[in-house]
């Protein structure tokens, strides 16, 4: 099964959103089926076959996630950081302030959906592939 280190080593290959499709196809080949990342701190916890999982440490210092989300403005945001035009902790602080829970990317249906605090789901975008 994949381990952490395995994972950190995908990741460092990502400089921008750009990057993402790449990505997903990294941690694929790993045998990640599923992966559900908290906007409030960052922990990520990665689903693979037969329930295996791991979970990563909180990422960041705890984000204050809005009440109420904004869609068109998480839009907006989350446009501007796939053409690489922000990072990884902006990226994230922007979801917050944007009302935006958490993600979960499903690597069999090469989905990435995007919920807000009610568990609603605020946007579903297909995965490129690289």
């Amino acid at each position: 099964m994949f381990t952490i280190e395995q994972i950190k080593a995908a990741h460092s290959k990502v400089k921008s959103g750009a990057d993402f499709p790449n990505y997903v196809q990294d941690l694929i080949k790993l045998g990640i089926t599923s992966y559900e990342t908290l906007v409030a701190d960052g922990k990520t916890t990665y689903f693979g076959q037969q329930g295996f999982t791991v979970e990563t440490e909180p990422v960041y210092a705890k984000l204050s996630v809005a009440e109420i989300s904004n869609k068109t403005q998480f839009i907006t945001d989350l446009r501007n950081h796939q053409k690489g035009n922000t990072n990884y902790p902006t990226f994230c602080s922007d979801c917050a302030t944007s009302g935006i829970e958490k993600w979960v990317v499903n690597m069999t249906q090469m989905s990435c959906t995007y919920y807000d605090k009610s568990s609603k789901e605020i946007l579903v975008e297909k995965i490129p592939v690289a």
